[in-house]
């Protein structure tokens, strides 16, 4: 049975919350505070399958519970529940490491919904990788779940980026991210696009979120990260992914 982790302090809404996914089919746990999800998230034995992290809690909050556990190496998939509906609040959660957010108040087929999609989408990444060769031609984004570029290999299927021996643990949305890039590889992408069709945010908003993103990224992919060659800057516009680099790149 899918398990479910949800961290809220309003006892209204938490147990309302457990009612209706419980009658939905799912396992869910209650906590009340950051603290307290931390300890549990970060406990050796069985995990859950996702969290439902309220921002405003008692204590520490849950853009500090996201930091944490992925800094911990937790990937579990993070849905962010927030009051506060803002783009640049939405974007802070998403660089915390969560995946997806909704704004209170929502409707509860929306929260289902959401729930239903991160769990597809985790299961998807999940599947058996079928490797396609930076050489050869690629087609729609769901048709490729590893890509290899230089000595590396993106691996969605594990949610892992392998760099000669090292391998870096991806977030679901590092992984969207770069995906996105490499679809269009060779072509520049705006921040926009990338704030449209990775966040699905249509806002006119900061999008230093993104430029931290990629800064993660360049880390896992560049030999120098302050001289890139996969990831350049397009200055002016946004980003554009090379996997086989002609010339040295530019920050």
């Amino acid at each position: 049975m899918t398990r479910i982790l949800v961290v809220e302090d309003e006892s209204h809404l938490a147990e309302g919350l457990q009612f209706n996914l419980e009658a939905e089919g799912y396992d869910v746990d209650l906590v009340d505070s950051g603290e307290a999800a931390l300890e549990e998230l970060l406990r050796s034995d069985a995990k859950p399958d996702l969290v439902v992290l309220d921002i405003m809690l008692p204590g520490i909050d849950g853009f500090h519970v996201a930091a944490e556990l992925r800094n911990a190496g937790q990937f579990v998939p993070i849905l962010m529940l927030t009051a506060r509906g803002r783009p640049e609040d939405v974007l802070k959660g998403f660089e915390s490491g969560a995946d997806d957010y909704l704004p209170k108040p929502f409707d509860l087929k929306i929260l289902l919904a959401r729930i239903r999609g991160l769990l597809r989408r985790l299961q998807w990444v999940q599947r058996e990788s079928r490797f396609v060769a930076a050489s050869q031609t690629l087609g729609p984004i769901a048709e490729f779940e590893a890509f290899s570029f230089g000595d590396k290999k993106v691996d969605f299927g594990s949610l892992e980026l392998h760099s000669g021996k090292q391998v870096y643990q991806l977030t679901l949305m590092e992984a969207e991210l770069l995906r996105y890039l490499i679809r269009n590889s060779g072509r520049p992408v705006s921040r926009k696009q990338i704030l449209e069709h990775v966040w699905n945010l249509h806002e006119d908003t900061d999008t230093r979120a993104i430029d931290n993103f990629i800064v993660r990224l360049r880390r896992y992919v560049e030999e120098e990260p302050s001289r890139p060659k996969h990831l350049l800057t397009v200055r002016g516009v946004g980003y554009r992914f090379v996997s086989e680099p002609s010339q040295k790149g530019h920050k």
